[in-house]
């Protein structure tokens, strides 16, 4: 399996980013490759600016990322109770290319925090939107208090209890859908 995985931020220290890829590599057997939005940074979109100039090589690019993976992994950064700019402009010029972003993979979308809600609000937006761009959302987590149960040295979570959700998550990913690959 082609497991693609990303963080919905470009934080150098992202802790999502920590975590899609604590989560990928629980799927045992996967190829995964995990993605930086750093390498997919373009102009604000705006529909002035796609008249003009067309579609980013980026954001062709990206897609063709999806489409080449046979499930996906994303961690959402939670900025303001909602998706963070970087994430929210490259979703932007993807959906003008191919209105169908996620491309029928099944995915599984994660979010933490340092808070104690651990990104919820994002979480909620991202799973409730993902089925309207062709996403099988197969489960969705939250981890709350980020660096209180994950151990950043070791990559490891502290909590058993939330390192079981994620694997279970995770393993969601196994039980795909034949049709779908």
């Amino acid at each position: 399996m082609k497991l693609l995985a990303f963080a919905a931020s470009t934080s150098r220290q992202s802790i999502n980013k920590k975590l899609a890829t604590y989560a990928a590599g629980l799927l045992e057997g996967a190829d995964v490759e995990v993605l930086d939005l750093n390498d997919y940074e373009m102009p604000l979109f705006s529909v002035d600016r796609e008249a003009e100039y067309g579609h980013p090589e980026l954001a062709k690019a990206f897609l063709q990322k999806i489409a080449a993976s046979d499930a996906i992994i994303v961690s959402f950064a939670e900025h303001n109770g909602s998706y963070s700019a970087a994430y929210k402009n490259l979703f932007d010029w993807c959906s003008r290319i191919q209105p169908k972003v996620f491309q029928d993979k099944p995915m599984v979308l994660l979010a933490t925090s340092p808070g104690a809600r651990g990104g919820a609000t994002v979480l909620a937006a991202a799973t409730g939107s993902a089925p309207f761009f062709a996403g099988h959302v197969k489960a969705s987590l939250a981890i709350p208090s980020f660096y209180e149960n994950f151990d950043v040295e070791q990559g490891a979570f502290k909590n058993d209890e939330l390192q079981g959700k994620v694997a279970q998550a995770v393993g969601m990913l196994q039980q795909l859908d034949p049709v779908l690959i």
